[in-house]
């Protein structure tokens, strides 16, 4: 498993990571998913071979703030490691940076998984996240 600079967009790849996790908001614009993906300050992929099997995408400053906007693993490659290496990847790009964030499901698996590699659920800091959609 190689995990490498996610250089070249492909329309196709990143719909089918999508659908395979059931994430239907970015698969009703996909006119902007290019323009966010050329924007990010970083996109790493996961290869099998030559077949994308995972991506991260994170935005923000690279100094101050990172947010982990996307981690995407296939079904049939999950719990392998894969965004384990992912995630782990872009915080050692950014191992300098003041805050690192994410917003996910309130689910006890995900809530694991991301303290497992260093992450702390911001209620448990006495803060609070906020969100408009």
């Amino acid at each position: 498993m190689d995990i490498k600079k996610y250089e070249y967009f492909r329309l196709e790849e990143i719909i089918t990571l999508y659908k395979s996790v059931g994430w239907t908001n970015y698969l009703e614009r996909t006119g902007i998913l290019e323009e966010a993906y050329a924007n990010s300050l970083c996109v790493l992929g996961a290869y099998d071979s030559d077949r994308l099997v995972g991506i991260i995408r994170a935005v923000g400053d690279g100094q101050t703030i990172v947010f982990v906007q996307d981690i995407i693993v296939l079904p049939e490659y999950q719990r392998k490691g894969i965004g384990t290496k992912l995630l782990k990847a872009v915080m050692e790009k950014y191992k300098d940076v003041y805050q690192m964030e994410l917003l996910t499901d309130n689910s006890e698996k995900t809530k694991a998984f991301y303290r497992s590699v260093g992450f702390t659920a911001s209620d448990d800091m006495g803060c609070v996240a906020f969100i408009r959609m």
